[in-house]
């Protein structure tokens, strides 16, 4: 498996109707992707769930390194760069997926969680622990360890809106615009 995320930072006053218009068209175009398990396409609007500003993104779980190769390298992306310009592209290696109770509803809210893998820490017992029974509400969830700053990272898609984060606490909350979820299934 593979994970990952780019996101595009617009303009305060950058029409968000827009930006799900955008998701609602090319949204659909994802849900037969082979090799994909979810593409999320998120959104932040300023001001709420703590957002500083206004951002769109897409969040992959690639069942198949290879499709998001492909993907990154050919037309598809093209369009992406075309649109927004070419963004950091952010990636994980999984470490655990699995599908929640609520996976035949729909995914409004994606909630992103980040924290430090202390240098000393039983790295056995962190890999152990990723694998937990999703809460209620939860459509999928997955967790990822980033190899370049020794963090996991956790995506949990969610039914309701979730609390807004404490400031500071690495988590940031997104509304799902669409859930391309061809590879849902072949979770556990």
């Amino acid at each position: 498996m593979f994970a990952m995320q780019y996101s595009h930072r617009l303009p305060a006053g950058h029409d968000m109707e827009a930006i799900r218009r955008r998701a609602a068209q090319r949204g659909p175009l994802w849900d037969d992707t082979e090799g994909l398990v979810f593409k999320a396409f998120v959104a932040q609007e300023r001001g709420r769930h703590r957002a500083v500003g206004h951002l769109y993104a897409s969040v992959y779980l690639w069942r198949e390194p290879a499709a998001a190769a492909s993907f990154l390298m050919g037309e598809r992306f093209q369009n992406v760069i075309d649109s927004f310009g070419r963004p950091r592209v952010e990636s994980w290696l999984p470490l655990d997926a699995r599908a929640g109770a609520a996976r035949t509803e729909r995914a409004a809210w994606l909630r992103r969680s980040e924290r430090a893998l202390d240098a000393d820490a039983d790295r056995t017992a962190v890999f152990a622990a990723q694998a937990r029974e999703p809460e209620a509400g939860v459509v999928a969830t997955w967790s990822a360890l980033d190899l370049a700053a020794w963090r996991i990272v956790r995506f949990t898609l969610l039914t309701d809106a979730p609390e807004a984060p404490d400031a500071g606490d690495g988590d940031a909350i997104y509304e799902v615009l669409h859930l391309a979820q061809p590879g849902l299934e072949t979770l556990p």
